[in-house]
Parts: structure tokens; C-alpha cells; sequence
């Protein structure tokens, strides 16, 4: 059974830092994808970027992210690492972490098969 795990979040004051966590089970990371996903109230799920297990080729979907959310990951724990800093209030959102078997990353949420249950980001002062 593959399950997808993230922890991590939190409530975090504007310019603070969070690190997310995926951990995966059920298949051993190789030639996947890891995808982030965030979902703010009202608002549509959006990708935001996604890790490729095999090489860590990271594609970015969200310029305002962009050198502020490294991401990084760990084969040999199962794990992929979302750090998030320079924290706005626009980044609170739910936070997803999604797989896809042998592929590169996408930025449609219908592309992924296996989901996390999400982790609470919340930035405010």
C-alpha cells in the first residue's frame, strides 16, 4: 500500500522558515516524480513545484517561490524536503505532496497518482 506522509507545518510569522517532509512507503523512490502541491481557502489547488527522485531536476510552477523554497531529497530515507523561507502571508495554504511512478514532474494535479494528506502552512503575524 503506498502512502505519502507530510509533516511540517505550522503557524510561522511573516519571514520565518518551515521545513516539510514527504515520506513515502509502499514503492522505493528511483525514476519518480514528487510534486508539491498548496491549496489556500477558495482557492484552486496549484502546483507549486516538483522534484525528479532519480537526478533532484527540480521544476519550479510558482515564480514568487523561486530561490525563497529549496527542495531537496533523501533516497536512502524514502523522503523528499520542502524548506520554506522567506515566509509570506500569500504562502498559507494547505500543503500536498504527490507522487508519480516513473515520470518527470507535471504541474497538473491529475498527472500524479499517489497523495499525501496534507500539512497546515499558515503565515501570519
Amino acid at each position: 500500500q503506498v502512502q505519502l506522509v507530510e509533516s511540517g507545518g505550522g503557524l510561522v510569522q511573516p519571514g520565518g522558515s518551515l521545513r516539510l517532509s514527504c515520506v513515502v512507503s509502499g514503492f522505493t523512490l528511483d525514476y519518480d516524480a514528487i510534486g508539491w502541491f498548496r491549496q489556500a481557502p477558495g482557492k484552486e489547488r496549484e502546483g507549486v513545484l516538483g522534484i525528479r527522485s532519480s537526478d533532484a531536476a527540480t521544476t519550479y510552477y510558482v515564480d514568487s517561490v523561486k530561490g525563497r523554497f529549496p527542495i531537496s531529497r533523501d533516497n536512502a530515507k524514502n523522503a523528499v524536503y520542502l524548506q520554506m523561507n522567506s515566509l509570506k502571508p500569500e504562502d498559507t495554504a494547505v500543503y500536498y505532496c504527490a507522487a508519480r511512478r516513473w515520470a518527470n514532474c507535471q504541474r497538473t494535479r491529475n498527472a500524479y497518482d499517489y497523495w499525501g494528506q496534507g500539512t497546515q502552512v499558515t503565515v501570519s503575524s
